[in-house]
């Protein structure tokens, strides 16, 4: 796994999710001023709906573009045997039998795409998950809570 590579793929995925997004929140702002959305009566929400979503969408283009100048300027480095987790870390984790690969981001959590035939996701430390494997190193077993659930991961690898 090169991460590196890794980094370039999220970057490819998150500008054609921000070329859509942009395009998404330029027909919903249209939508909303359109003369065709003016309310026919006291009932009719068209333009209000349709502005909430054009406002929806603008954050979620500000939100991208946010992780995607994150990829663009981090300098990512390979840990080395022994190394916590840290932000810029690619991780492998196992939990109840499923191994999960993620790359340890402050902002992104959830975006993932599919890398050398595997799923790879950006994990945060505003998840229960990301918070509880920082400063983990390889070997080590995090708890963590979902819900109310308390669950494990072992950290299997750390690059």
């Amino acid at each position: 796994m090169n991460k590196q590579d890794l980094v370039a793929h999220f970057i490819k995925q998150l500008e054609s999710d921000l070329a859509a997004s942009k395009e998404s929140a330029r027909a919903s702002r249209e939508a909303a001023t359109d003369e065709e959305s003016k309310p026919e009566n006291q009932y009719d929400t068209r333009a209000l709906e349709a502005s909430y979503l054009a406002g929806a969408q603008a954050h979620r283009v500000v939100q991208i573009n946010e992780v995607l100048v994150l990829l663009q300027t981090i300098k990512f480095r390979d840990f080395g045997f022994g190394e916590p987790v840290q932000v810029g870390a690619f991780v492998r984790l196992e939990a109840n039998d499923k191994i999960t690969q993620a790359l340890v981001l402050p902002k992104g959590g959830g975006v993932s795409l599919q890398y050398e035939g595997q799923s790879v996701q950006i994990l945060t430390s505003a998840s229960s998950l990301g918070e509880a494997i920082l400063g983990c190193r390889a070997g080590e077993v995090a708890e963590f809570e979902v819900g109310k659930q308390l669950r494990s991961c072992k950290i299997l690898e750390i690059k």
